[in-house]
């Protein structure tokens, strides 16, 4: 059962809402005077609120439009928000060259989402060449920032040896990070390491316990590999697995 699957990479590549300045949601009328005005936080904000028809008709250009006043103004989450408007091809042409501009000014100001699609881009060779090293560059940013997703990502790249020497330590030391934040595939790549003795000692009980949690969050090769491990442990293994994931679950935020 050496069922080691490369997991896809998550590459994020919807708009995230987050609006730097607002408390709560405001309303359109309010968003729009301060958008108006200059205001940076609010111009993004009115994108989002074009983009997903919040007190406003969808309208994906009109969207860009708000996105790329606040990014030209320097405006990370905006930056970001225009480049995933390039990726994708809503309100704008796709363009992957573009998109890659966005993202990377708005990773070289801090913003962790934005280096896990800058990661990503370099990943799929989308608007820069394929470059593992970059890749991994960007992740590991992000990483360091405690992203699970990036985490995660870290932690695939060292598995398979990707951009870095294949370390399998290192790839069970992020996905552990991953997966205590309650990141499911990396539960799951960790119960891997632990039923094949990769960076860790072979250890059925350890990959029970992360296939068990990985299962229940509903990750479907983690509740078949469960159940074929069953059939190799014994009962006392099994219980102690269950003890110790039901001690560990009660612990681990829900997460993804």
């Amino acid at each position: 059962m050496r069922v080691m699957h490369r997991i896809l990479r998550t590459l994020l590549i919807f708009v995230l809402l987050a609006a730097a300045g607002f408390a709560q949601a405001p309303d359109f009328a309010e968003t729009k005077k301060k958008a108006e005005a200059g205001d940076a936080d609010a111009q993004n904000y009115l994108g989002v609120m074009y983009y997903n028809g919040e007190g406003v008709p969808k309208d994906s250009a009109e969207a860009v439009k708000w996105y790329r006043m606040a990014a030209e103004q320097g405006l990370a989450i905006a930056q970001r928000n225009l480049g995933a408007a390039y990726y994708r091809g809503t309100g704008v042409p796709k363009d992957y060259s573009e998109a890659v501009k966005w993202y990377r000014l708005a990773a070289e100001q801090g913003d962790a989402n934005a280096q896990i699609y800058l990661g990503g881009m370099y990943d799929q060779g989308k608007g820069v060449p394929k470059d593992g090293a970059e890749e991994v560059k960007w992740y590991r940013l992000a990483a360091e920032q405690g992203d699970a997703n990036a985490q995660y990502n870290l932690g695939v790249q060292y598995a398979i040896g990707e951009g870095v020497p294949k370390d399998y330590a290192e790839a069970v030391k992020w996905y552990l990070l991953a997966a205590e934040q309650g990141f499911a595939s990396a539960q799951y790549n960790l119960g891997l390491m632990y039923y094949n003795g990769e960076g860790v000692p072979k250890d059925l009980v350890q990959a029970h316990v992360w296939w068990n949690i990985a299962g229940a969050k509903g990750h479907e090769n983690a509740k078949k590999n469960l159940a074929i491990l069953e059939n190799l442990m014994t009962d006392s293994q099994k219980e102690k697995a269950m003890d110790l994931a039901r001690e560990l679950f009660a612990k681990l935020p829900k997460g993804k």
